[in-house]
This record gives C-alpha cells, structure tokens and sequence, in this order.
C-alpha cells in the first residue's frame, strides 16, 4: 500500500522511517543501530511497526543477515529521495531566515566552478533577498521530484514537463599551452594530429570531427590521453601534456591568462547547448529574476571571443 494512501492517523514516525531507511542503506539491523547510536532491537521493532503499519514485508531474514524485499527495495529508494527532500526544506528555511527567498539549482559542477561561480556575485548584489543553494548534478534527474526550483541542463531542448531558457550553443576549441605549441610546431593540423592529444572519454570522436573540418582523417587521432572530466584536461592542457579540445566558456581564466592558447580560430560546434530549465507552469519570480539574469550573462559573454596568434593560425 502506498504510504501516500494510508491515513494521516497511521502516518509512521521520522523515527520509524529514519530506522528504516538507514537499515534499507546497510541491509544490517546492527550498522543502522550503530549510525543512529540506538540499539538493535530499537530498529528491529520499529522495521516490524513500519511492515505492520504498510501491510508489506520490507526485509527477509537469512540466517543472521537481513536483505531488502523487492517492495522494501522500492520504498527504499523512494523515502530516500523523501527524506533528502526534507532535510533540504529545513536547510533552505535555515539558509532563508528572515529572507525572502533560497533558490535551489541543480547544476553541472565544472559549468558551475568555471562559469556561473565567478560570475555569481553580480546577481547576488543585484537581488540581496535572495539566496542560492547549488547543488550538482551529473546525471538526468527529475526536477519536481527532487524539488529544484531550476536546473541547468546540457544536451538537447528535451527536458518533460519543464521550461527550457537556451543560454548558448557548444563551441569547443583547440587549445594547447604555449610551451607545448612551441614542441611540436602545431602551426597546421597535420603537425597537431602527430602531437600528443587529450580526449574526454564521453566524447571520444571530438577530436576526428575537428580535425575532418580541416581535411584530415587519421586513425592516429584515437590516441593519447583519455580523461572523464574536462577538469582533468584543462589541467592536463596546462601541464603541457597534449592538445585539447574544450568549451570556451571553461577556459576563460586560461585563455585571458595565456597560459592557454587557442591553436585556431574554427571551433567545433556540437548539437548540445545550455539551457535553463524550471518546472512548466510553476509562477515563482524570483526563479524569473534568475533565469534572466542566466540568459542576460551568457549573451554578454558569447560577445567576447579570445584572439589567436596570427602566427599560429590555420
């Protein structure tokens, strides 16, 4: 039976469900009795008041071991979403005080440390009642479920049952340090296709496809270093240990900095864009006030472009 169906009289206690849960996490009566500092028989009695109050068997007992029902299963994963809801409800009303408004925005963690976090401040000096909790996110999540009052999504505009604000497209640039461009003599792509490259392993043909704009296909183009974060390769690119490929808006610092160079000035642009995404047909101004401000940025900063070396130019 659904919890949401049961009356609200026979609703179990936090304590019940906290019990539960932590059990649920370890499969062991002894580890959940340990991380809530209470005894075992404490959890085993409120296990047996949760099944006696749902009317459903949540763990078979195996020898000394307990293991999860495919019903306890479930219900696991959903209270588990429930009570990390709740627990953020708490923290925003503590984050919020007397203020308006706490936003909570999921978000990809590089785009946020090389994007929107330098670029924060203005909007918080522009909107001081409201504050911003962000959360990262590195696979799809349901947005009503977990209670985001925005998110930024990369890929294409197919996110259900939401608004979707483009911020901008995906431009990715061959970049190298300048001691590296000075080793190998990458002054055309012939030479860089010889050069060590770094790939980023969910987007592993990047590098063929730049390369196919300037005439080139090779096998070769497949080796060198492999990385799951662009993180990795930015720092990678920076210790001089191959060519990359990354998107403008991570490198920003290192391109105004020098100590990243862009190789060309042809970009590789990918199907996937940015977007600002927030529940569809929910009224909240202070996410309007956000979203604005998202798009308003990004347009002003797909004004600037980095200059190349006209002596490194393609």
């Amino acid at each position: 039976m659904p919890l949401q169906s049961v009356g609200h009289r026979n609703l179990p206690s936090y304590a019940v469900l906290r019990s539960f849960e932590c059990a649920a996490r370890h499969e062991s009566f002894t580890l959940a009795a340990e991380e809530l500092h209470i005894t075992q028989s404490a959890v085993s009695k409120q296990v047996k008041e949760l099944e006696e109050t749902i009317g459903v068997t949540m763990f078979r007992r195996v020898g000394r071991r307990v293991t999860l029902t495919e019903a306890g299963r479930r219900f696991a994963t959903d209270l588990a979403v429930d009570l990390e809801n709740l627990k953020q409800s708490v923290a925003r009303a503590i984050t919020a005080g007397e203020r308006n408004a706490t936003l909570r925005v999921g978000i990809l963690p590089t785009f946020a440390s090389r994007w929107l976090i330098p670029r924060l401040g203005t909007f918080l000096n522009q909107h001081p009642s409201i504050e911003i909790r962000l959360e990262t996110r590195t696979v799809p999540f349901d947005l009503s479920r977990e209670r985001f009052d925005l998110a930024i999504h990369f890929g294409k505009p197919n996110w259900p049952d939401a608004r979707l604000n483009k911020l901008f497209d995906e431009e990715m640039l061959p970049v190298s340090s300048p001691k590296f461009r000075d080793r190998y003599l990458a002054s055309e792509p012939a030479r860089l296709a010889e050069a060590p490259l770094l790939h980023l392993i969910t987007r592993e043909s990047a590098w063929i496809e730049w390369f196919a704009m300037k005439g080139t296909t090779d096998k070769r183009l497949m080796r060198g270093r492999h990385f799951d974060q662009f993180s990795m390769i930015i720092s990678a690119a920076v210790s001089s240990i191959g060519a990359a490929l990354i998107p403008r808006y991570l490198i920003e610092m290192e391109l105004e900095s020098g100590v990243l160079i862009p190789l060309s000035d042809t970009p590789l642009k990918t199907q996937n864009s940015y977007f600002a995404v927030s529940p569809a047909g929910d009224v909240n101004p202070q996410v309007n006030a956000f979203t604005r401000w998202l798009t308003s940025t990004a347009r002003r900063a797909g004004m600037t472009r980095p200059r190349v070396d006209p002596h490194n130019e393609y």
